[in-house]
This record gives structure tokens, C-alpha cells and sequence, in this order.
């Protein structure tokens, strides 16, 4: 991931105190996103496989093993059959996930994977601070970060202070978050906001825009734990707000939706989001992750469609 150095500004809350929300042009603005927004054949194949460039592939589950790390990994630095790549002439782009996102606890295990089969590029991201609930001591969370970092994480998903968002406690959401960032040290920070948790949509650009006051790398929507995870009107607000900042500061933040997203349909609304709000510069995994476990299979299952004219039985894809 390119550094993009957000060393994050001073609290100020006249950047978010007066924010209002139209609820109703978000709707109509994220409906018409994806009714009237599509690319088709070799466009569409080539827009997916930059989708997989973004993925950050997870598994945050309670059964989490070694034996699922190492396959996740694999499957991560060979997101696509080879001979699938072949048929379009991208057998030598170099095409691979973001990122592998696991709990803090696996990260030894990824890195270590990883490096076994040649592909230390790939960064292990880590979820982080009492994921998904944030509900511990800080001291607890700040180390829980330093002992991903140490084990070799790249990058830290953090969660934020829920309940100091709900009441208002915004600077002590920044103070969290600013501790959080300086315990990442060179790994990049993302804030999950959780906005399924949030309330409204005003808090969740205040929530965006003091996370990235407070120095976070990225925003990110959900844990993928709550009822409602990412879903676009949430995604125009947090990109606005990211639009914002950067016009205020020169300083470009990434975006991560997570939770939900399963289909390469998905995924396309979510990139037009990105190109239409933000530009192509935010299509690029330095600024654009996804944060993903089924949605993988479902591009390559599109891509051998693409190909071959017709859907893979399931025995014709590997479990990814």
C-alpha cells in the first residue's frame, strides 16, 4: 500500500457540527448508481479483475485454523485460475488480493504462509482492539495492536468507541483513535466505523471525518458482525466525507466497504461509487479496499463465464 501520510489535523469540530444529511437524495443518488450504471463483456471482466486487486480476503470466524489461514492465503496470491487468466491475456498482470484480513491471533500464521509460497508482497491486515465490539480496556486495545504489528501485521483494522460516538464524545473518539494510530507505528490504520451502530447518517460523517482528523489511513463501514453492514448510502456519505477532508487538507484517506458484499454485481456499484464520487485514483487498492470472504468466488465464476460462455459447475472452481 502506498503511503499517503495522513499524520491526521488538530480536533476541530466546526468541520462536522452543523453537517446535515438529505436521507431522501441519498437514496434517489444510490438508487440511480446502480440502475443506470453497467459495463458489459471484455469491460466488465476487466473492471472484476480489478475488484480482485482490492479485496482484502478475510476470515473472522470462531473455527479460524491454521489449515484455513494457509488456504485463504493461497487462494489470495491465486485469486484466479490460471488458465482463465490465460484466455484474456492476464496470465502475467500480476493479479492478486489487497490483502489478507484475520484476527489479530492468526497473523503469525499469514505472514507466515505467505512468505512460504513467495508472496510476502501481500500484506496481512489484522482486526483489532476488541473486534468487533470495541468494548475493553484501551490499554487492552492499544496492545492487542502492537502484538499484531510485532507478528508482522502491515495493517490494523481498528474499532472505534461506539459508545462515546452515540453520546456526542467526539473528542474522545479522536484521542482514542490518534493512540490507536500511534501504536500501529508504519502499518496503516483503518477505522471501522460500524455505522450499523451509528444512528444516523450525520453520525456517521462525523464519525468519518474524526476518524480521519485523528490520522486514520482508511474509513471503513462495518465489523460485517452487525445487522446492517455496508450498504451505499452509508458508502456516499463516508466518501463525501472523504472528499471533504481531502479538500480541506491535500490529504487523500482510502475507503473500505465490508459486510455483505457477495456478488460481483455488488462490486461494480460500489467501484462506480468510487469513480463517479472520488475518481479513478480511488480505484486503486492504495485507496480502495474491499472487505470480503464469498465475493471472490463469485467474480471468478463471472470471469469463467466471460470465457468460457457459460457458469463453472461447481466442481470446476476451488473453494475459495
Amino acid at each position: 500500500m502506498a503511503d499517503h501520510g495522513n499524520v491526521g489535523v488538530e480536533f476541530d469540530s466546526s468541520w462536522f457540527d452543523d453537517v446535515q444529511v438529505n436521507l431522501a437524495a441519498v437514496k434517489r443518488r444510490c438508487t440511480k448508481l446502480c440502475a443506470t450504471r453497467t459495463v458489459k463483456k471484455q469491460w466488465q471482466a476487466a473492471w472484476l479483475l480489478r475488484a480482485v486487486t482490492n479485496i482484502d480476503l478475510t476470515t473472522l470466524s470462531g473455527d479460524d485454523t491454521k489449515t484455513n489461514v494457509n488456504r485463504l492465503c493461497y487462494k489470495a496470491a491465486h485469486p484466479i485460475l490460471p488458465d482463465l487468466l490465460k484466455a484474456i491475456h492476464m496470465q502475467d498482470a500480476g493479479v492478486v488480493c489487497g490483502a489478507v484480513c484475520v484476527y489479530s491471533g492468526r497473523v503469525a500464521e499469514a505472514v507466515q504462509a505467505l512468505k512460504a509460497a513467495g508472496n510476502e508482497h501481500i500484506p496481512v491486515a489484522a482486526v483489532a482492539t476488541g473486534f468487533p465490539s470495541g468494548q475493553t480496556h484501551l490499554k487492552v486495545r492499544l496492545e492487542e495492536i502492537r502484538l499484531a504489528v510485532a507478528d508482522g501485521a502491515r495493517e490494523i483494522d481498528i474499532v472505534i468507541n461506539r459508545p462515546y460516538a452515540l453520546s456526542g464524545n467526539w473528542k474522545g473518539v479522536y484521542d482514542e483513535v490518534r493512540d490507536m494510530k500511534k501504536a500501529c507505528g508504519n502499518a496503516h490504520m483503518k477505522a471501522i466505523l460500524a455505522t450499523g451502530e451509528l444512528g444516523s447518517l450525520q453520525n456517521v460523517y462525523r464519525a468519518s471525518m474524526v476518524c480521519m482528523m485523528a490520522g486514520s489511513d482508511f474509513i471503513k463501514t462495518s465489523t460485517g458482525k452487525e445487522g446492517v453492514n455496508a450498504i451505499l448510502p452509508v458508502g456516499l456519505v463516508m466518501v463525501r466525507a472523504i472528499r471533504d477532508y481531502h479538500q480541506r487538507t491535500g490529504i487523500k484517506v482510502g475507503f473500505k466497504p465490508a459486510g455483505g458484499i457477495r456478488t460481483a454485481k455488488d462490486v461494480l456499484c460500489w467501484q462506480f461509487l468510487m469513480k463517479e464520487e472520488l475518481g479513478d485514483e480511488w480505484l486503486k487498492n492504495d485507496l480502495f479496499r474491499v472487505g470480503a470472504s464469498g465475493l471472490l468466488g463469485d467474480i471468478e465464476r463471472q470471469i469463467y463465464h466471460h470465457v468460457h460462455g457459460r457458469y463453472a459447475a461447481q466442481h470446476e472452481l476451488p473453494m475459495s
